[in-house]
């Protein structure tokens, strides 16, 4: 966790060799943990431009805005890293937050159905479909959903708070 110590270091080797694009990246996550984010995506372009059908390397440049609540420019980013991996979760996931941020909700629907579809038993993809769901209003749908997730999920708590929340909101308080 010496990430200044770090980046002294890689620059030098920077300096002495010939650049690489693990140098870069590895000076992008020290930045990004010092949260730089800014000289982060700098040190993240020039990974790209060495090595550019990577698609983890726009995803953590889409991260660096997505920290700094610049949704649009992330999903340039993440757009890119969908066009190599279409259904990362990862990418898919972020992609939703985004568009949730943004309030375009049956857009980051899109996003969170792919997670769910890709990772059925994962709590984040189904988490993040309900939330989307619910905050949009869509509030049948989201019930819909919270029971689909606590049969997959066996029962999570979390989808019977989400549940009792929907019906709640949905005025079905018995």
């Amino acid at each position: 966790r010496k990430y200044k110590d770090a980046i002294e270091a890689l620059e030098k080797v920077n300096e002495l060799a010939k650049p690489e694009d693990v140098i870069f990246e590895a000076l992008g996550f020290c930045h990004e943990k010092m949260k730089n984010y800014a000289q982060a995506r700098i040190h993240y372009r020039k990974a790209v431009h060495l090595r550019p059908d990577d698609s983890r390397l726009y995803y953590k440049i889409a991260c660096t805005y997505f920290n700094e609540d610049q949704w649009e420019s992330c999903l340039k980013q993440l757009d890119t890293a969908l066009r190599i991996h279409a259904t990362q979760p990862e990418y898919n996931l972020l992609a939703g937050e985004c568009k949730t941020q943004l309030g375009l909700f049956k857009d980051a629907v899109q996003y969170f159905s792919t997670v769910v579809r890709s990772r059925p038993k994962n709590t984040a993809g189904w988490e993040a479909l309900i939330r989307c769901l619910y905050n949009g209003k869509y509030f049948d749908e989201a019930l819909e959903q919270a029971e689909a997730a606590l049969l997959t999920t066996q029962g999570k708590p979390l989808f019977l708070f989400y549940r009792s929340a929907i019906l709640i909101a949905s005025g079905k308080t018995k």
